[in-house]
């Protein structure tokens, strides 16, 4: 079976969940996060950088139950992201406020993972 390659958009939405799963995870090892969720450290480094863009439901629930957030609202955020040409019809210029509305919308601190210009 031949795997279709995966779209920009999913691309840009692998790498919101990853960003949104970093950032709650906070202080927190990667290897005891990992561990709680029933993962490895590699698989939770893959996703958090993008380079995991689409993991399997069951990890991204352990994980997102691990971290004390909500499937839903992780799942409504990652599925309203857009590629920048999108949405203003520039080509790219980057996600990056769209993806700290979702940080704040989850409760996550989008100040720590972009400085405060991001806030």
């Amino acid at each position: 079976m031949v795997r279709t390659p995966l779209t920009p958009l999913e691309r840009e939405r692998g790498r919101h969940l990853g960003l949104l799963l970093r950032q709650a995870r906070g202080e927190r090892s990667m290897a005891a996060v990992a561990a709680a969720a029933g993962i490895s450290a590699e698989t939770l480094r893959k996703i958090e950088t993008g380079r995991a863009p689409t993991p399997a439901f069951f990890t991204v629930a352990a994980l997102v139950g691990t971290l004390g957030l909500r499937l839903d609202d992780v799942a409504a955020h990652c599925a309203a992201v857009v590629l920048p040409a999108e949405a203003d019809g520039a080509e790219g210029a980057g996600n990056a406020a769209g993806v700290a509305d979702a940080v704040d919308a989850v409760g996550v601190d989008a100040a720590a993972l972009w400085g405060p210009a991001a806030a």
